[in-house]
C-alpha cells in the first residue's frame, strides 16, 4: 500500500518499517505521506494495540533527504511552508496516536530521525544508535521536531544540542531521557517485545486514556482545575465495560479479555 512502508502485523502489533534502506530511511515527500496515511490507518484500526516504528537496513531514520531540502530551500515561501507544515502534521499524528508506540532504534536517528523517536511514547536504542539534532550545520533549526524533542529530553539539555549538534550516545540518550532501554548487541528485538508484551496487559481505552491524561496535566500547576479535570477522568473511567472487566478478572485470577490468550 505505501512506496516507502513496509507493514508487517503479528496479532495486536504492527510494525512500520521505513523501506529507503539506500538514503538510510531519510525523509522527503513520499516518506512523510506514507507515514501520516499509515499511522492514521493503524490508529482507526480496531485489531492494532501497539505500533512499532522501524528502519530497514543500516539506519533508523538520517533525518531530511538532502536533495529534498534542497529543491524546498529553492523552491516559494509557500510551497516551502506547505511542505513544513506536511512534516509538522506527520510528527504530530505520530505522537498523538492513542495507542502506544514504540520507536525501535538502530544505528543513525539523525534530525528527524531523532525526532520521529521523541515522537514515540517509547524509545529503545541499540548500543550503537546514534541521535542529533543536526540541522544547524546545515544552517537551519530543528523546528517541527522540537517540541518533541524538548519533551523527551527538556528545555535545558535542548539548549545545548540544538545549538552544538554534537552526536549523542544511545548511553547518553538514556541518561537524557530521549530513549528509555539501551540493549545490548542482537538484544534489541528482544527488548522491544519485552516491553511489547507488558503494553498487551494494559486496556486498550485505559491506556488511551492514560495518554490523553499525560497531556492534560504535564508542565501545569496544581491548580483546582487540573485537580477536578483529573478526578472527572478517573470517575468516568471507572464506569466502563473495561474497568469492570479489569477489576473482575483481577479478582478472579485470570487474563482480562484484552489480554492475548486470555
Amino acid at each position: 500500500m505505501y512506496e516507502t512502508l513496509e507493514i508487517l502485523r503479528d496479532g495486536g502489533v504492527a510494525t512500520v518499517w521505513m523501506n529507503r534502506p539506500e538514503v538510510h530511511n531519510a525523509f522527503n515527500a513520499q516518506l512523510i505521506a506514507d507515514l501520516t496515511a499509515a499511522f492514521r490507518a493503524l490508529d482507526a484500526d480496531d485489531g492494532v494495540r501497539v505500533v512499532v516504528l522501524a528502519g530497514r537496513g543500516k539506519s533508523f531514520s538520517a533525518g531530511a533527504d538532502l536533495n529534498w531540502m534542497k529543491a524546498a530551500g529553492a523552491a516559494s515561501v509557500v510551497d516551502n511552508l506547505a511542505d513544513a507544515r506536511k512534516l509538522a502534521g506527520m510528527l504530530r499524528v505520530i505522537a498523538e496516536m492513542t495507542k502506544p508506540t514504540i520507536a525501535r532504534v538502530h544505528g543513525a536517528a539523525l534530525g528527524g530521525g531523532m525526532g520521529l523517536a521523541s515522537a514515540c511514547d517509547i524509545c529503545v536504542a541499540g548500543d550503537k544508535a546514534v541521535f542529533a539534532t543536526s540541522e544547524v550545520r546545515f544552517g537551519i533549526i530543528p523546528s517541527a521536531i522540537s517540541p518533541y524533542v524538548l519533551r523527551a529530553i527538556g528545555e535545558r539539555q535542548a539548549y545545548r544540542y540544538f545549538q552544538t549538534a554534537e552526536r549523542i550516545s544511545a548511553a547518553r540518550a538514556v541518561e537524557l531521557g530521549l530513549a528509555h532501554e539501551l540493549a545490548e548487541g542482537d538484544a534489541l528485538d528482544a527488548k522491544v517485545a519485552e516491553i511489547v508484551g507488558a503494553l498487551l496487559q494494559g486496556g486498550p481505552k485505559s491506556q488511551a486514556a492514560a495518554k490523553a491524561l499525560i497531556r492534560a496535566v504535564a508542565n501545569r500547576p496544581v491548580a483546582d482545575a487540573v485537580v477536578e479535570d483529573t478526578a472527572r477522568r478517573i470517575a468516568e473511567l471507572r464506569a466502563t465495560p473495561e474497568a469492570r472487566e479489569g477489576l473482575d478478572a483481577f479478582l478472579g485470577k485470570r487474563p482480562a479479555g484484552w489480554v492475548p490468550g486470555g
